[in-house]
């Protein structure tokens, strides 16, 4: 909730800063609106824009555009870990086993998703209002931003009571993620199909449209939707068996022992959902930035725009390789957050008791952290190598002059910044397991946000060259650099290898 939150109010501000300080004569404004308002690419991610001339317009649409996808995903992770995640490891059979009954634990969980949720809005409303906008219209634009959390809370709650186990709730309510992502994506690139807009709680959300003609009427399809799921999913909880889920699994099934030779190929087993779903997203993410790497001119882009990106590394997005340099900054902090979030799933074996099991066998504890980090670090280069090559793709497909080499090469240049956090993160969880998670994001996130603020705020050099960020090359528009790379993999495997020394000999812990 915390770096949600953090997330939230970061963006709200930078959007508005950023627009203001970019476009601050309505020459370049009209400049901006007509070059990317009508662009197919640009509105598969941010949504149909109303008013790029003013500042009020286009923070909604870029706000909205994305924070919508935020708050959806927020919503479901929260519904599920509240409510599945608790069953899975036992705690809400403790909790039932005391004065406490089934209705009031359902309606307390949904109180703390509310808290979480008036927290994010509360964040966004913060950034907008810091960022010189008007309290009402922010206090809306927040509201329209956080409001897909109504619904997709219902929707982790019901896959919370329909599926058996933490993974398949995810998996379900990710899948209606993607569906409402996928009709609002039609609905903005395509004509004549706008009213599919009214059929996705991200359309909705897209629809309130708070500084560019308000629908309050917008609001009421969420709200109902929200109140039925929730009700849908409160009267299956109190009926249903806890630790089971209206869909029953088998009693018997034929036998998979694909993957069940080592403790790595075990823990590949279980992740490979997740790593398909970032090569995916990675994937498709890559290639909309290679067909977008030709679209940036002299012409389109204001000479401020062009002089505060170039403070980021010294480059010009109006080139192919430029543009694609600078994208490739945001994969690198993709990488590294995939780092993080396989550190987080060791420490969830932990915490489920799933490796006090394991270690009961003849595997040692080095064995199964190296393992782990392993799987981790290819992992990694996986999602890296697939977003370098269809993003080639891509920028091929629009006739641009990028190299595949060169592309490969932007790809493995994500890696030393991700295996440095890496081993930080695993040095977290072998220090203070329960907090590893937390430490391992806030690394991250906090260093990459210095190393924009710092670039763009002109921050002394020595405090900006504290972030691993400022070290990694903008390739294929810099060469790589091999001295900066090669210390960052340094470091390391030097935390990687002092978190492995201490975790044999520290004493597991649970939840």
């Amino acid at each position: 909730m915390l770096s949600f939150a953090l997330l939230y109010g970061l963006i709200s501000l930078t959007m508005v800063a950023g627009y203001r300080h970019s476009y601050p004569t309505p020459r370049e404004r009209a400049m901006f609106a007509q070059s990317f308002g009508a662009n197919k690419a640009v509105r598969l991610f941010y949504g149909a824009p109303h008013d790029l001339l003013t500042i009020g317009g286009y923070t909604e649409w870029r706000l909205v555009g994305v924070g919508s996808i935020f708050a959806a995903v927020w919503g479901v992770l929260a519904a599920v870990r509240a409510m599945r995640a608790e069953e899975d490891a036992g705690r809400q059979e403790l909790v039932l086993a005391g004065t406490v009954g089934r209705r009031s634990a359902y309606v307390a969980a949904l109180g703390a998703i509310a808290v979480g949720a008036t927290i994010l809005w509360l964040a966004t409303f913060l950034g907008l209002v810091v960022a010189r906008l008007p309290a009402g219209s922010a206090a809306s634009l927040s509201l329209a931003t956080i409001s897909p959390v109504l619904v997709f809370t219902g929707v982790g709650a019901v896959a919370s009571q329909v599926a058996a186990t933490r993974r398949l709730a995810l998996e379900l309510a990710s899948g209606v993620i993607v569906l409402s992502f996928l009709l609002r994506v039609v609905a903005d690139t395509s004509s004549g199909v706008g009213w599919l807009r009214w059929t996705t709680p991200l359309g909705w959300a897209e629809e309130l449209r708070p500084f560019t003609g308000t629908r309050p009427a917008a609001l009421v399809p969420p709200v109902i939707a929200g109140a039925l799921l929730l009700l849908l999913a409160g009267s299956i909880a109190v009926r249903r068996d806890i630790g089971d889920g209206l869909l029953h699994g088998k009693d018997s099934a034929t036998p998979r022992l694909r993957l069940l030779g080592s403790p790595t190929a075990l823990a590949l087993r279980n992740e490979r959902g997740s790593l398909l779903a970032w090569l995916a997203g990675a994937g498709m993410y890559a290639l909309v930035i290679g067909l977008l790497a030709t679209t940036f001119s002299t012409r389109d882009i204001s000479a401020n725009l062009q002089e505060q990106l170039r403070k980021l590394g010294g480059i010009s997005i109006t080139t192919p390789t430029g543009a694609l340099g600078l994208y490739f900054l945001f994969f690198v902090l993709a990488v590294s957050l995939f780092a993080c979030a396989q550190v987080s799933a060791i420490r969830r074996e932990e915490a489920d008791g799933q490796l006090e099991t394991l270690l009961v066998l003849p595997v040692g504890r080095s064995r199964w952290l190296i393992g782990r980090l392993v799987l981790a670090a290819s992992g990694a280069a996986a999602i890296a190598l697939t977003a370098a090559t269809l993003a080639w793709a891509g920028a091929a497909s629009q006739h641009a002059d990028v190299s595949l080499t060169r592309m490969l090469a932007a790809g493995g240049n994500c890696l030393p910044t991700a295996l440095l956090f890496l081993g930080l993160a695993a040095l977290a969880f072998a220090v203070v397991p329960r907090a590893s998670a937390g430490i391992a994001y806030a690394l991250v996130l906090g260093t990459f946000l210095w190393q924009l603020l710092g670039a763009l705020l002109d921050a002394p050099h020595w405090l900006v060259d504290l972030t691993p960020f400022q070290h990694v090359a903008l390739v294929p528009a810099q060469p790589f650099r091999p001295a900066a790379a090669a210390a960052l993999l340094a470091i390391g495997a030097a935390t990687a290898t002092a978190a492995v020394v201490v975790f044999r000999r520290r004493d597991l812990e649970g939840a």
